[in-house]
């Protein structure tokens, strides 16, 4: 099967991608590459191929929500991608993960039925936790680094308005710190397609503690730093 959203060819993707949800933060992290090539823009899924540390390295754009990460995943995969960091956004469930700080999510709950069910043919839960040797080099570079962070499960959401009062408690009292989108059908795509994926997502807003967000120049320093820790853990992946 021939993807029909990401119209790069066959070679112009390469093995180890950056995926990220906003078609800017995408274009922002390809001004780090050697030598970027735009090879799709359909759609609005801005793709970048080029070199960094002397690696080839792709840039993606997800888009929002799991249904348009399921597209490009199974898309960027058709055209030989193997290895998938998302770098996101993430609100935080708990009072201690602080706005502009970071969350390795060990995994990520879901709610049943939706897209995964359209997958698996039932509504028992499947695995969606990430690649342990990809989250275990991420967290060791976070590390080494200056970078304040907190590994943890997240909950991945299908809508974006729909919280109501219960809603921190909730997921929080199930084991979650942090709430995003994508991370479920990332991981759980990347196992049912036996390549690997983790993620890294910048603390952006607290639900925890009144919904305060990141400024804008905050957010896009932390997204720069932690998309070079990732671009440089990329490159270092032997096949």
């Amino acid at each position: 099967m021939n993807p029909v959203h990401i119209l790069a060819k066959k070679g112009e993707v390469a093995e180890n991608v950056l995926v990220v949800g906003d078609p800017g933060r995408a274009r922002l992290i390809s001004s780090f590459l050697d030598s970027p090539q735009l090879v799709n823009e359909n759609r609005g899924f801005l793709v970048y191929t080029g070199f960094y540390k002397g690696s080839r390295i792709s840039v993606a754009t997800h888009g929002i929500g799991g249904p348009s990460m399921a597209i490009v995943f199974e898309e960027l995969h058709m055209l030989g991608a193997k290895n998938f960091v998302r770098l996101g956004t993430v609100g935080a469930l708990v009072p201690e993960v602080k706005l502009g700080e970071y969350i390795v999510p060990s995994g990520a709950s879901y709610n049943p039925g939706g897209l995964i069910f359209q997958y698996i043919g039932d509504l028992t839960s499947s695995s969606a936790s990430p690649d342990f040797n990809l989250t275990q080099k991420l967290v060791s570079s976070l590390g080494s680094s200056n970078l304040r962070f907190h590994v943890g499960n997240v909950f991945s959401s299908d809508a974006f308005y729909a919280e109501d009062k219960n809603f921190v408690e909730k997921w929080s009292s199930r084991g979650n710190i942090g709430v995003e989108m994508e991370c479920a059908t990332l991981f759980f795509l990347s196992k049912l397609r036996k390549t690997k994926a983790a993620a890294v997502l910048v603390v952006s807003d607290n639900l925890a503690t009144g919904g305060d967000w990141i400024s804008k120049d905050e957010l896009e320093r932390s997204v720069k730093e932690a998309a070079k820790l990732i671009l440089t853990v990329l490159s270092e992946i032997k096949e």
